[in-house]
């Protein structure tokens, strides 16, 4: 069984699909060996960008063999579960663990507002289903559900719990975690204007959107940052922020699979009820993503960085 680490660069991933609807695998994986040749450490499939809200099951599971057939000896492929019912998520943990996926990101129950205690019950039945290590997505601006340092305590037993994806918006929680448990949960940025903040915080990684069309730029960040050489980081990375910005937005989906077009690494096909971006809204994408293109800044030889000793 491979060790997920919970340490470096993960991109959730957008999903390919052609311009019927169907899943456009080919497409789908020219866009992750980009991601691999970039240096990321994971994968992370069918997340929210992934559009995980239109996938059966059964695509998630074939988009995971098709990235486990294509770099699961090279990266960690994680499979994202969003589902409205415990029985749901733990078939899926199942079927996926058969599958060979290496790990998982968890959400909260969808669908409904749960209680603190259903929440932390619901974490627990799936992890204790599962020999297979997790990665908790804590995300209440999104998904109006907090998993609260009370709810940690609780699942702190056990051990394939190993991990969360912040997406709090307070950086603040990054040392909250840390001062409740040491290095007993892995932290990983999961909002892209934050991510240099929280990693000079002490996050472990980053779970990345724009990477999807920025894959070098956004490990050149996290791996300068690790290696103590600020100053080299903060230029690409403000160079980056107005793009990144890009994430934060209710059309983040249509903004990235934007992104990839123009970066030539995707497509912009999105299943209903999303539509592409259109008129001023489009115009104004472009606008920032073509400024942002002439300006590429110049990357140092990051993949050369030597960052055992900090990791």
């Amino acid at each position: 069984m491979r060790q997920v680490k919970w340490i470096g660069v993960y991109p959730a991933v957008t999903t390919k699909f052609t311009v019927n609807g169907d899943l456009d695998i080919p497409a789908f994986l020219k866009n992750i060996e980009y991601q691999v040749a970039a240096g990321v450490d994971g994968i992370i499939i069918g997340g929210s960008l992934g559009e995980s809200s239109t996938l059966t099951q059964e695509e998630r599971l074939e988009l995971a063999k098709a990235t486990l057939d294509r770099v699961g000896d090279k990266v960690d492929v994680i499979l994202n579960i969003a589902e409205g019912s415990t029985r749901k998520a733990v078939e899926l943990a199942k079927a996926a663990e058969a599958l060979g996926v290496h790990g998982f990101m968890l959400l909260p129950p969808m669908m409904y507002k749960p209680t603190d205690q259903e929440v932390a019950d619901y974490f627990s039945e799936v992890a204790t289903n599962t020999a297979l290590p997790i990665m908790l997505y804590n995300n209440p601006v999104d998904y109006k559900v907090e998993v609260t340092i009370e709810i940690f305590e609780q699942l702190e037993h056990l051990d394939n719990i190993q991990a969360v994806k912040e997406s709090t918006r307070d950086i603040s929680n990054v040392t909250r975690m840390k001062n409740k448990f040491g290095d007993r949960f892995k932290i990983l940025c999961g909002v892209d204007t934050l991510a240099m903040e929280e990693l000079l915080m002490g996050a472990d990684g980053w779970v990345a959107g724009l990477v999807d069309a920025f894959p070098r730029e956004t490990v050149a960040i996290y791996r300068l940052v690790k290696a103590g050489r600020i100053e080299e980081a903060l230029k690409i990375y403000r160079w980056f922020l107005p793009i990144l910005e890009l994430d934060i937005n209710p059309q983040l989906v249509q903004n990235i699979k934007l992104a990839e077009v123009m970066t030539g690494i995707g497509t912009e096909h999105v299943r209903a009820p999303r539509h592409i971006l259109v008129g001023e809204e489009r115009a104004r994408v472009i606008s920032i993503l073509e400024e942002g293109l002439a300006t590429r800044p110049e990357l140092p030889d990051y993949l050369s960085i030597n960052l055992t000793a900090e990791v």
